[in-house]
């Protein structure tokens, strides 16, 4: 049997939803040498090849490449150049019902259904989309029947809020997709009536049930018994929203039918308060959260205090610092680009050395990368394992 395959193999007596033992604890780097990894769970490896480069992802201790395949991307139509990326070591699949209306989820299916026994050489994410946007709409059912008084001092306090956090503050934050800055309102208005109505939404059993519709149907369109991270909130706005104690309970009902092993939670708006929050909670294994060379100083000090407590950490939007393909957001701010280019050495294109900025940090898992076709693939995946002296910027 080949070693791969030996590190994937479940011991006899052990199901597929066990964590698996096979491994060192040692993260392996793409140049051949190894890097320690903090006590914790035994190293679980999925489809180990040489020349990807892996990292331990916090406590789950689920070593995953360092980079990993995101859903945008991957469609019914768009999904067969995958098989390149797990032939190089890639290991992680990233995906949520509402990328492409379900398909995405359905098409990792297909390439999962393509060789016998693939779903135990991949760790597989889904998420739980649209939570926050049920409970917003529970806030603002409340909302809208109350006296005009004291809907004004809730605008208020939402407006000091948000003011008081500085989620705007340029640098900090940045725009990765049309419509993303529409999401603070509800956000907001909703941190602003939690000390007051919190006892009439938060700890709802609709919540609850709307978390395991969805995973269920998750698990259906893939074709899966189970996933091994479940992320929500998907994209929280304000660390306030996980503060909601239906988020665990639905979690732990899940986990205990076996349907997933990790908590997870990712954040587009205000990642660095999110990642606290995260790491404050104690429940959350895993933060996927937007982090690139424009606002990577602001959430320095976060992933320290994660790492500290052995939260796994996944830079997301790294390269769309540099790069997008949404039209409305086109063209992207020369300085950035230029930032990056400073910053990075090597002949490289801008998102190529925004990966591979990114990963220079030993506190970041992974970076999660838009594999678009096989060029993407061999592209982004080069990066897994390089180690550069990044210059001032």
């Amino acid at each position: 049997m080949a070693r791969a395959e030996e590190e994937g193999a479940r011991k006899p007596g052990m199901t597929r939803r066990s964590v698996l033992g096979a491994g060192a604890a040692m993260a392996l780097a793409g140049s051949g040498a190894l890097r320690s990894v903090p006590a914790g769970p035994k190293a679980e490896w999925r489809n180990r090849q040489p020349g990807m480069a892996y990292r331990r992802l916090g406590r789950t201790g689920m070593m995953i490449s360092e980079v990993i395949s995101g859903g945008d991307p991957i469609k019914l139509d768009n999904y067969q150049h995958l098989e390149l990326a797990l032939e190089r070591g890639l290991n992680y699949l990233d995906m949520a019902p509402a990328y492409n209306d379900g398909d995405t989820e359905r098409a990792y299916g297909k390439l999962l259904a393509a060789a016998p026994g693939r779903r135990d050489k991949v760790f597989l994410t889904t998420k739980i989309s649209d939570f926050s946007e049920q409970v917003e709409r529970m806030y603002r059912d409340i909302f809208k029947e109350l006296p005009t008084e004291k809907q004004e001092a809730i605008r208020k306090r939402a407006r000091e809020l948000r003011e008081q956090r500085a989620v705007d503050k340029p640098g900090y934050y940045l725009t990765y997709f049309p419509g993303q800055p529409n999401q603070f309102e509800g956000s907001y208005l909703r941190a602003a009536m939690m000390p007051d109505y919190a006892h009439r939404v938060e700890g709802s059993p609709a919540l609850g049930r709307f978390m395991a519709e969805s995973l269920e149907g998750s698990l259906k369109r893939v074709g899966t018994d189970h996933f091994d991270v479940v992320m929500c909130p998907h994209g929280a706005n304000t660390p306030d929203e996980l503060q909601c104690p239906e988020i665990l309970a639905g979690f732990e009902r899940l986990k205990g039918q076996g349907k997933v092993r990790f908590l997870g939670v990712t954040s587009h708006n205000d990642p660095a308060g999110v990642l606290r929050a995260a790491t404050r909670a104690g429940h959350y294994d895993v933060v996927m959260m937007a982090y690139n060379v424009i606002n990577g100083a602001y959430l320095e000090d976060a992933i320290r205090q994660a790492a500290a407590k052995d939260v796994g950490v996944i830079g997301m939007k790294v390269a769309h610092a540099v790069a997008t393909h949404h039209q409305s957001l086109q063209p992207i701010p020369q300085w950035r680009i230029d930032k990056v280019e400073r910053i990075v050495p090597g002949d490289m294109k801008p998102p190529v050395k925004a990966y591979l900025w990114a990963l220079q940090n030993p506190r970041i898992s992974a970076v999660i990368s838009n594999l678009w076709n096989a060029e993407f693939v061999r592209e982004n995946l080069s990066v897994a394992g390089k180690r550069v002296t990044l210059r001032p910027a």
